[in-house]
């Protein structure tokens, strides 16, 4: 019997993060509210998905969001960013390499 790649760890019909993903995610998360980019954050664990969205404001739409989508495991990769206008902004399987898309926002010239 196959070993399930994106074990719930839930009830069934549900999808979560686990451990080590939800760590890498608040690590991310911790560095933005620390620089000041970032403000509040939702999770939302779906039946077909889990979202890590990310917010400037409390009272706006989210800016980010991570998305986990096991269905898409095999085609274009679990992960997900998506920006405010629902744009997906990278995609692929290993969610380190996902996440690389905000270390080049974090730093910027400042005059």
């Amino acid at each position: 019997m196959a070993a399930e790649p994106f074990p719930t760890g839930g009830p069934p019909g549900r999808v979560f993060f686990e451990r080590a993903e939800f760590t890498r995610i608040l690590n991310l998360y911790g560095r933005m509210v620390a620089a000041g980019e970032w403000k509040d954050y939702a999770i939302d664990p779906l039946p077909d998905a889990c979202v890590f969205s990310v917010f400037r404001r409390a009272s706006e739409a989210p800016a980010y969001r991570i998305e986990k989508r096991p269905s898409m495991a095999r085609k274009q990769g679990a992960w997900a960013v998506i920006g405010e206008g629902g744009m997906i902004l990278k995609r692929g399987h290993d969610l380190a390499q996902v996440l690389t898309l905000f270390d080049s926002r974090r730093f910027r010239v400042v005059d």
